[in-house]
């Protein structure tokens, strides 16, 4: 009939809704699996902060999964100014403090001289650049334990033994490597003929660095500043062994307060401690962290 027209085959329609219901399936499988894994790995942050918000008296009678009843602070303002006492112990908040002023310079100063390095090793080479980024890169693999007898005995001949400016030299000097190969894989990338270009205008080494490269150093630059400040301010190694009673970071004053001697342990305390101590990182990852995502991979096409 001229008027009638062809209606689809029924195999394929259905074929179609079975491919359909599978994929709807293969998703729910993945969220599922992924929720699972999330729940696994924040469950501990979770226990933290319950914990932490409880009082003494609940933490030793209730679930460690089961939420307080009446929130406090309390554990929190203990743990802050008077949860310990003695000269060693006195609350986190020198700690912190110390924590601040150690790490505010050292990132500022290790990623201005890895951009800097890196720069020089990419955009203009000389005889042995390629050995001395070399010998630096090995100082990214190199034990931290290594460094520590030599360092010690540099920073007496220096006269900034057991003090916050010596922290910040060698966070420093241990942070140029990691910097420097950021940024030295990150400028591989950038067109040379941008910096002949700056040349035949007349423009100088400072002046290519601070008008053209700078300006497109943006993702590494994030990338290094939120690793740097994250391996400074949770180092442990170097702060026990360069800090002395007055300098010790945030790190070492948990420990102290934790492993501190008393008749009862309170545990809202330690975990209000550690929730402290950590949140300046969360807070950053948070922040930053897709920006982190994006300057790992804004490099990894060339080089």
């Amino acid at each position: 009939m001229s008027g009638s027209v062809a209606s689809p085959p029924a195999a394929p329609i259905a074929a179609t809704a079975a491919g359909q219901r599978s994929l709807s399936l293969q998703r729910l499988l993945l969220w599922a699996g992924l929720l699972l894994f999330a729940a696994w790995f924040l469950t501990p942050l979770y226990v933290m902060v319950v914990t932490s918000l409880k009082d003494l008296d609940q933490v030793r009678n209730g679930s460690l999964l089961s939420l307080p009843t009446h929130p406090t602070f309390g554990s929190w303002i203990k743990a802050w100014d008077q949860a310990c006492t003695g000269v060693d112990c006195r609350g986190l908040r020198p700690f912190f403090m110390n924590s601040v002023y150690m790490v505010l310079p050292a990132v500022a100063i290790s990623t201005a001289l890895g951009a800097v390095n890196g720069y020089v090793l990419t955009k203009w080479r000389f005889r042995g650049s390629e050995t001395m980024f070399a010998m630096l890169l090995f100082g990214v693999f190199m034990p931290m334990q290594v460094v520590l007898l030599p360092m010690s005995q540099v920073l007496g001949w220096l006269g900034i033994a057991s003090s916050i400016w010596g922290l910040i030299l060698v966070h420093i000097l241990a942070g140029i490597p990691s910097t420097t190969l950021f940024f030295r894989n990150y400028y591989v990338a950038l067109p040379d003929e941008l910096i002949k270009a700056a040349m035949l205008d007349g423009a100088g080494f400072w002046k290519i660095f601070t008008r053209i490269v700078l300006p497109l150093s943006a993702p590494i630059l994030v990338v290094t500043l939120i690793w740097q400040f994250t391996n400074i301010w949770n180092d442990f190694l170097y702060g026990v062994v360069f800090s002395g009673a007055y300098s010790k970071p945030i790190t070492v004053g948990l420990n102290n307060l934790s492993n501190t001697t008393s008749s009862v342990k309170e545990y809202n305390v330690d975990m209000a401690a550690a929730m402290i101590a950590a949140l300046p990182t969360l807070f950053v990852y948070v922040v930053a962290g897709k920006y982190f995502v994006r300057g790992l991979t804004a490099g990894a096409v060339k080089g």
